[in-house]
């Protein structure tokens, strides 16, 4: 009996590969992996391609463990279930985010802080992620998806939403909010803050028309370049930019007691200011992750506030481009990959 060569396209499972940092993504052939206990095989219809993700294959966060998957706003299908699974059935619709795993003992997971886990997961980036067309997860981080929204359109809600929704939350009650960086994550925030009553002002690269007449449309009532002084003092600046100078331009633009919240797992370093800008009470804080709880709200909260993405799709194998775009600030709103 003649034996059958190996053909790398007979196995089943597509996926874009970072087989070495700082370099581009490569179309590779596996075979599909199989859920463990307490894990779900998803069959990945679309994955929204966050900043977070250039930060990993730019290598700007630590120790990526290549080769690696990346992408952490996934929709799909429950495709198998692993055992001890009960919360999802097969054809189920489910979103993973970037929160994987958390160990459930450190002290932060005892206090309710999971987000600050001591041996956590996270999707994309410790796990591989939903740049393919299937995912293993943990079905405990796993999470069923509101009506209303396309896959592609539900994809941006796991990563840019969560994230934009602690940020805002961390900020307090703050009704006048100035938002630096007015992309994916600050085009669901300002829509979120508007439906609760706040004013909104949008700051983007100087000169970026494009990218204000778009805050406009999200519901910024005013938009201009993060040069400007703001048109009223600020109760509070979300940064979403992933540049460290707006941190001090923000503090200028706050009231007495106003802070300012950096909602980027990696930003530049911070150029020094004077004392006196951070004076009166200000404040500084970032936002590290999320919590299980954190999406629970907000996956309700998003089709009651009447929230929508704006999304431009790419296919699967132009996942190198998607991240070209976002890097150059070439896009409005979000980039999914659609499978």
């Amino acid at each position: 009996m003649s034996v059958q060569p190996y053909r790398e396209e007979d196995i089943g499972m597509k996926a874009m590969v970072l087989e070495k940092v700082g370099t581009p993504l490569v179309a590779r052939r596996r075979e599909t992996p199989q859920p463990g206990p307490g894990e779900i095989l998803v069959a990945v219809s679309a994955c929204g391609v966050c900043r977070t993700d250039l930060h990993v294959v730019d290598g700007e966060l630590p120790d990526v463990p290549v080769p690696i998957v990346p992408g952490h706003e996934v929709v799909g299908r429950v495709a198998a279930l692993g055992a001890g699974v009960e919360t999802f059935s097969p054809g189920a619709r489910v979103g993973v985010p970037w929160l994987g795993h958390t160990c459930g003992a450190c002290p932060y997971c005892e206090s309710g802080r999971e987000n600050l886990c001591d041996h956590p997961g996270f999707t994309g980036y410790t796990r591989d992620g939903g740049y393919a067309t299937h995912i293993v997860a943990d079905a405990d981080y796993c999470f069923a998806l509101p009506d209303g929204y396309t896959d592609a359109q539900a994809a941006p809600l796991l990563c840019a939403g969560l994230i934009g929704y602690r940020t805002l939350k961390l900020a307090g009650p703050a009704n006048v909010i100035g938002i630096y960086g007015f992309g994916a994550a600050a085009h669901i925030v300002a829509q979120l803050a508007r439906h609760e009553g706040r004013t909104v002002h949008a700051f983007t690269r100087p000169g970026d028309a494009a990218a204000q007449d778009f805050a406009r449309s999200m519901g910024a009532a005013w938009a201009g370049g993060s040069d400007e002084p703001a048109p009223e003092p600020l109760d509070a600046a979300l940064i979403f930019a992933p540049v460290g100078a707006l941190i001090p331009m923000a503090l200028k633009q706050v009231k007495k007691g106003g802070v300012v919240v950096s909602g980027g797992i990696h930003m530049s370093d911070i150029p020094s200011f004077p004392y006196r800008d951070l004076w009166e009470e200000r404040v500084i804080r970032s936002v590290a992750n999320l919590t299980r709880a954190d999406a629970v709200e907000f996956l309700a909260l998003a089709p009651a506030a009447g929230i929508r993405t704006e999304v431009t799709e790419y296919p699967l194998e132009s996942a190198n481009e998607a991240l070209a775009d976002l890097r150059e600030g070439r896009l409005s709103g979000a980039a999914v990959l659609v499978i």
